[in-house]
């Protein structure tokens, strides 16, 4: 069973909308498990302090090293992956996401404030992950969709399990345009080959859609792409 364990300042918000549909169903096979850990439990004073202002000064308070290290040491092994999420770390990804639901446990530190010391981060090999170039108010939003991106990864999630390599990023671009039902809509018809029971031409229309959309929207994979093939 994978395992989810969350250090956060707001247990009370998971799982949230883990406990709806696919992964609801998910979590009742146990093919996956979410645990909360509260950091304010690790704090020892009356008040159960967690942060405290920043040495050289600044906005802001950052979150105490050695409140976060107790919550860490007491809950955690020490082979499992430890995850910050944080504007400073690597942009997430599929292949990272893939990596991931790999692991039998991760654990996911909601940052808040600031930040984290840098101290703790350096002595629990912590490994900072980003959603992209923009800020958030707390990290339990971002662990929603890093766990998101995951746990459907993980077998017995979804339904279908061939609509994972279809999908956007799988083959290193982005998906094709998809089609259902009218097969005339507010006068616009699926495109021919869709319906010409050609599966060889079906999948060439799909690939030479799949590389439209990326050179033209992401040039960045494009790019990429085009240097492995």
């Amino acid at each position: 069973m994978f395992v989810a364990r969350v250090f956060t300042l707001y247990p009370e918000i998971f799982p949230g909308p883990f406990n709806q549909g696919l992964y609801k169903k998910a979590l009742d096979k146990k093919i996956w498990s979410i645990v909360t850990v509260n950091i304010r439990d690790s704090a020892d004073d009356k008040h159960k302090t967690v942060d405290d202002t920043p040495f050289g000064g600044g906005s802001g308070m950052i979150i105490k090293p050695d409140v976060i290290a107790k919550s860490i040491d007491k809950n955690t092994n020490k082979k499992e992956k430890i995850i910050y999420l944080s504007p400073k770390g690597k942009v997430f990804n599929q292949n990272i996401a893939k990596k991931l639901s790999k692991e039998k446990t991760i654990n996911l530190i909601c940052g808040h404030f600031e930040g984290i010391d840098q101290r703790f981060l350096e002595t629990r090999n912590v490994e900072e992950i980003s959603l992209g170039d923009y800020i958030l108010s707390g990290g339990e939003t971002a662990v929603y969709v890093l766990l998101d991106s995951i746990v459907r990864l993980l077998p017995g999630v979804l339904g279908n399990e061939m609509s994972k390599t279809d999908e956007s990023f799988e083959n290193g671009l982005l998906e094709y345009p998809q089609y259902t039902k009218p097969q005339k809509w507010e006068g616009k018809n699926v495109p021919d080959v869709l319906l010409s029971g050609d599966h060889v031409r079906i999948k060439d229309w799909r690939l030479s859609q799949s590389e439209a959309i990326t050179r033209r929207r992401r040039p960045d994979l494009w790019e990429k792409y085009k240097r492995k093939n």
